[in-house]
């Protein structure tokens, strides 16, 4: 008799006689937990792509597993989502680790760190190379379970309420930029100010900062900085691939069944990829339409692009030679890096520069 029949005619009490219970499927606990963004409900693409993990979940599992998603404020401020998951106060954040950078410069490889990877690059590091057992073992020391939770692509320069013509026009700057950007850049007279997405266009507005950077186009525009600062500067060379991430409590994560870790798993590397195609989608037309209201767009002076390279090359062997976590995943990271560029300067670049010199 067919494995199938026996068990229609006998029924789930016969099968448990006939001592064949492990073969059927045990039903899953129900379960809830709770994500913390580090972003406003304003911003579908990053924020959004919580809402999209969380909504795959729930269809992975066949509604068992819900997450609810709580934008930055609503149960911890957008910088304090780290300590949240640490503490247990919530099980998952999703965040752009960089942020945290202050805790330890480590934080900043797991997402982007000026003159690093690009987003496929990341991508490939994180899941292909040691980029994600390296970072999950840092994590490790603050409770922390990580999965890659989303990607921007390289970014825009952001906006300058005056035109920067040289590296002397940055000194006394005081600059909206998150990460490891900062750092490279204090040397060089800017002031680094470490302001949430939210807030960021009432301080460019009154002046508070002179200048601020977020992601590119269509996020921006969506924010309207282009109403109070005319400059658009590019490229964003703090964040060539910034990689967001799925923080998850680890006693949390070890609590959930195997067929709920999976659900997680799957789910993550679909927001992964969902959020950067939304941005390249997304991007083109917006730039187009703040050229078109009188954004002024304009490049980095390559002196500003030299001395900030310069200014980060040397903070990274200085961050070698004093802090044990940076170097193991820093040397894994730069050797990587070169390697790709390696192969992205036959590849990629050739292509990608004669394509774009053609009109089509």
């Amino acid at each position: 008799m067919q494995r199938r029949s026996f068990v229609q005619q006998a029924g789930l009490a016969g099968v448990l006689a006939a001592g064949m219970a492990p073969a059927v499927v045990h039903a899953q606990a129900n379960l809830r937990w709770r994500l913390a963004s580090s972003f406003p409900k304003s911003l579908d693409t990053i924020y959004g792509a919580a809402e999209v993990f969380a909504k795959k979940v729930g269809e992975i599992t066949g509604g068992k597993f819900q997450i609810s998603v709580h934008a930055a404020g609503e149960l911890v401020p957008a910088f304090g989502v780290v300590d949240a998951v640490q503490n247990a106060t919530v099980e998952m954040a999703h965040t752009a680790p960089y942020y945290f950078f202050g805790k330890d410069p480590t934080f900043a490889l797991g997402c982007a760190i000026p003159f690093g990877l690009n987003s496929r690059q990341m991508t490939a590091w994180m899941y292909e190379g040691n980029g994600l057992k390296l970072m999950r073992e840092f994590y490790a020391k603050y409770n922390i379970v990580s999965f890659p939770g989303g990607n921007t692509g390289s970014q825009m320069g952001g906006w300058f309420r005056k035109e920067i013509k040289s590296v002397a026009d940055l000194k006394g700057l005081k600059f909206r930029i998150g990460g490891f950007g900062g750092k490279v850049l204090e040397p060089l007279g800017v002031i680094p100010q470490s302001i949430p997405g939210g807030d960021i266009y009432p301080a460019l507005e009154k002046g508070t900062i002179d200048a601020a950077e977020w992601v590119g186009p269509y996020d921006d525009q969506k924010l309207g900085f282009n109403k109070v600062a005319p400059f658009y500067y590019y490229p964003g060379w703090w964040e060539g691939g910034p990689q967001l991430d799925f923080f998850i409590n680890n006693k949390a994560w070890d609590a959930l069944s195997s067929d709920y870790k999976a659900a997680v798993e799957t789910a993550a590397s679909h927001a992964h990829l969902e959020m950067q195609s939304k941005y390249d989608a997304k991007n083109p037309a917006a730039l187009k339409q703040l050229v078109g209201s009188g954004t002024k767009l304009r490049p980095f002076p390559t002196d500003v692009m030299n001395a900030a390279f310069k200014s980060a090359m040397s903070i990274y062997e200085d961050l070698s030679s004093k802090n044990p976590d940076w170097k193991k995943v820093y040397d894994d990271y730069a050797k990587f890096r070169a390697d790709q560029n390696l192969w992205f300067r036959y590849t990629e670049a050739i292509f990608d520069r004669f394509m774009q010199a053609q009109k089509l």
